[in-house]
């Protein structure tokens, strides 16, 4: 169990707005209470702040660590539906590269992770999301696994293995929900294949967010995955057809269904930032900013594997060796946060919120996590004027800053 922590004078931002001379203060691993101006004096045990070296001050119980933001912008800490990797390691490297990716994206604001896996055999991927199901269960940031794959369309595979792609049936869907051990959270899904519309209702029935991607459907085919249960968008533009004014394709279909979140890697080469400043135009509220980001991430430019495919990045840029197709990205949350704002024409509310209250409620977490609120987790992150990391909490453990 996590100690106590009161981070005070802060302008804190969150998906109900901006709240200036803030503070908040955790118990354990959750959010106790939250208030303006010097009421945070009042509970605050004996500690020494954090940021001056100064004695804070002091009523019984005990020892707490005091932050003084000084009016830095303090946010709930970052989530990320759909991470591969980090720090020279994949998801598929077992608990110990995933020790290692969480570490890297931990360093710049993310606190929660759903770890994703390409397409790879289903007996293969049932032994890492039984992996995954294990890691989830001792380390709160991993939020459990996404599927990215092997339903898709051979046609939009994009960095998929191409022999791992398969259609969807009864024994594949039953095999791949055990092994998750109830940590599935996202698949990803071409509708158009057979067996796709009668997956998509399994996985959803049994609590796992379908994603329509890697998908060559159209409009309507897109239109009846959502009304089937899926409800995300993969990578939006990515992956799938574009937008045409006659065939307006999956990315107008999920602006249309009202309940779907679009995911967006908005690192300036897989969407342009006036594409993803329409994203945020057309589904307010429903954008959640991923990294799809592989083992590259943090790490130097070179060869790499994602999955059983060799990547080459250079300057920072992910692609099949063979091909040349995009592999994924280097991207961190931060990095997303800092473009949104100052490249796509986001506000700063909405920027935060598609890191975390809208990511949180696409996987059926808006109930304790993505907000700095009484009763949630205790994730937060302390940013500079210039949106860059100074600090991070994770249910309560200060892990960076």
């Amino acid at each position: 169990m996590s100690g106590a922590t009161v981070i005070h004078s802060a302008r804190l931002v969150d998906v109900d707005g901006i709240v200036d001379d803030a503070w908040v203060r955790f118990e354990g691993d959750r959010v106790a209470a939250r208030g303006t101006g010097d009421g945070w004096r009042e509970d605050a045990p004996t500690g020494t702040d954090s940021t001056t070296g100064t004695d804070a001050p002091t009523t019984p119980p005990g020892p707490v660590d005091v932050v003084d933001a000084a009016g830095r912008t303090l946010a709930p800490g970052f989530i990320d539906l759909h991470v591969h990797g980090a720090g020279g390691a994949a998801v598929e490297g077992g608990a110990a590269a995933i020790d290692t990716l969480l570490a890297v994206h931990s360093a710049h604001g993310t606190t929660r992770s759903v770890l994703s896996l390409v397409s790879a055999p289903v007996d293969v991927l049932a032994g890492r999301l039984a992996t995954i199901a294990e890691a989830s269960r001792r380390d709160p940031r991993v939020l459990g696994a996404h599927l990215e794959g092997p339903f898709l369309d051979d046609g939009f595979r994009g960095a998929h293995d191409p022999a791992a792609l398969r259609t969807a049936d009864a024994a594949a869907v039953d095999a791949l929900l055990e092994a998750s051990e109830g940590e599935l959270r996202q698949i990803t899904i071409a509708p158009e294949h057979p067996g796709a519309t009668d997956a998509i209702r399994r996985f959803a029935a049994a609590g796992a967010a379908v994603a329509v991607g890697h998908t060559g459907a159209d409009y309507a085919t897109a239109l009846g995955a959502f009304d089937a249960g899926a409800s995300i968008l993969t990578h939006a533009f990515n992956g799938m057809r574009g937008i045409h004014h006659r065939a307006p394709g999956p990315v107008i279909a999920a602006m249309h269904a009202g309940h779907v979140t679009l995911e967006v890697v908005n690192d300036g080469i897989h969407v342009h930032p006036d594409v993803v400043g329409l994203a945020f135009r057309g589904a307010p509220g429903r954008v959640a900013l991923i990294t799809d980001a592989m083992a590259a991430t943090g790490s130097a430019d070179g060869r790499y594997l994602l999955g059983s495919l060799e990547v080459d990045v250079r300057d920072g840029v992910a692609r099949l060796a063979e091909g040349g197709a995009i592999a994924g990205s280097t991207l961190t949350l931060d990095d997303a946060l800092r473009r949104a704002v100052a490249e796509c024409g986001v506000a700063l509310v909405d920027a935060v919120a598609a890191l975390t209250a809208v990511p949180a409620a696409a996987i059926g977490r808006s109930g304790d996590l993505g907000r700095l609120a009484p009763g949630f987790a205790a994730d937060a992150v302390l940013l500079d004027a210039g949106l860059a990391v100074d600090a991070v909490w994770a249910a309560g453990r200060r892990l960076a800053g």
